[in-house]
């Protein structure tokens, strides 16, 4: 059976957490898209981790951990994320890599950070990781996939020709040195030789994992508002960050596909530019910041301070939608017991009109929240496990956020430990 776990909102609302609680009862957990641009934060009994690209189920012994075909893999940075972890007590993983997986180049990060200086001050916000100039290239069909580190000839033809377009890009739109195909090259033996033991074809692999009645999660990056069709476009990423992706980016079946776990926080974060329509500011924003997450509301991978909101249940209703829900994985819950009163978002107000469907990004410039606050519940939640035993006001929160959404909340975390978790049967 495959199950995707997958975000409802901007990205960051935990979902390497519940992966990583999931993967208890996984054989494999897959990496199915983006790249090293966003990072899922961790914390078990071998310490706290920022994982970028490695999946979520390396902490597990008994998991294979695959990088799908979707993956913007930067070589480098996973290996040095691999290191990392095992020089910190954790058991070197099983790691598969696609041998269809499309490599991010070196000049990608050079393009990525040039294109936001050109910019100014209308830029898109990127981490400058080379995802944007990435999935350009993969889909111009002049990206370079792993298995062509292992055709010498091949390789060294396509980096003189790819080089040639790139440089004329340097010199008269950049102002910037010229890429040197040889010194490239170079470069990419050495990434051959820290991916060659992991190569292989993994889509393979997956199937006769399914045939043999294996469990598979499957991993997603950011979330619905972050989808290149379906989130606030142009602030967006890449690649889709919807489960249904998922079936593309580890090439598997859609059908098998059975359930879609959808994390979403108790309150709303973003990193980057776009529409926020529930954004808070100030000193009410930099509490919640400063009490968020697992140690402060800070991107795993820039350290950038997030945007701050309220619960938007308008946008994690599409979201929710959009990734074809099956179960919400409601987040970060524990961060609220200090609130007298909690704002929700329940619908946006546009040119005097209430409206309850997410709309398109340049209507959603012009949106303004409409709020209704629930009474706190004023004490800390941390350590309780069963939903019951929650305060009442802290069960009405969550059963007005599931009746706003229309889809079933079954897991609460209430705290950043692998532990922290109420299981909810629905």
């Amino acid at each position: 059976m495959i199950k995707a776990v997958v975000g409802a909102n901007w990205g960051d609302e935990g979902k390497g957490k519940i992966t990583d609680m999931l993967a208890k009862e996984a054989d494999i957990v897959v990496r199915f898209q983006g790249g090293a641009n966003a990072g899922h934060t961790i914390v078990n009994n071998y310490g706290k981790f920022a994982l970028h690209t490695l999946p979520s189920g390396v902490f597990y012994s008994h998991t294979t951990s695959v990088i799908g075909n979707g993956v913007a893999l930067n070589i480098p940075v996973l290996i040095k994320e691999l290191n990392e972890i095992i020089s910190k007590g954790v058991p070197a993983p099983k790691i598969k890599i696609s041998d269809r997986a499309q490599m991010v180049m070196p000049y990608h990060i050079l393009f990525d950070q040039y294109e936001e200086e050109r910019l100014g001050g209308k830029s898109f916000g990127s981490t400058k990781s080379g995802i944007a100039p990435f999935y350009s290239d993969k889909y111009a069909k002049i990206g370079f996939q792993v298995n062509e580190l292992f055709d010498d000839e091949h390789l060294k033809e396509k980096l003189k020709s790819v080089c040639e377009t790139k440089n004329i890009l340097l010199e008269h739109l950049y102002h910037k040195p010229q890429l040197n195909p040889d010194e490239i090259y170079a470069e990419l033996m050495e990434y051959k030789k820290m991916v060659e033991p992991y190569v292989c074809d993994t889509s393979a692999f997956l199937w006769n994992a399914i045939q043999e009645g294996k469990e598979i999660l499957l991993e997603g990056q950011l979330g619905s508002l972050k989808d290149p069709d379906h989130g606030i476009y142009p602030m967006v990423t890449s690649s889709s960050t919807l489960a249904g992706y998922g079936a593309v980016g580890a090439g598997v079946p859609p059908y098998e596909i059975k359930k879609i776990v959808t994390v979403c926080k108790a309150y709303s974060s973003a990193v980057g530019a776009g529409a926020f329509v529930s954004e808070i500011f100030g000193d009410e924003a930099d509490e919640l910041r400063r009490r968020g997450g697992d140690g402060g509301e800070f991107g795993a991978t820039t350290g950038r301070p997030r945007r701050m909101g309220w619960l938007d249940c308008v946008a994690s209703r599409y979201g929710c939608r959009m990734q074809g829900t099956t179960d919400v994985a409601f987040t970060v819950l524990d961060v609220l017991g200090y609130l007298d009163e909690i704002p929700v978002c329940v619908a946006y107000e546009v040119d005097g009109k209430e409206i309850h469907d997410f709309p398109n990004t340049s209507i959603l410039e012009k949106a303004k929240p409409v709020l209704k606050t629930l009474p706190g519940w004023k004490c800390d939640i941390r350590g309780i496990k069963k939903y019951e035993d929650l305060p009442e006001n802290c069960r009405n929160y969550i059963e007005f956020v599931e009746k706003e959404i229309g889809f079933p909340i079954t897991m609460i975390s209430n705290g950043p430990g692998r532990d922290d978790i109420i299981y909810r049967n629905k």
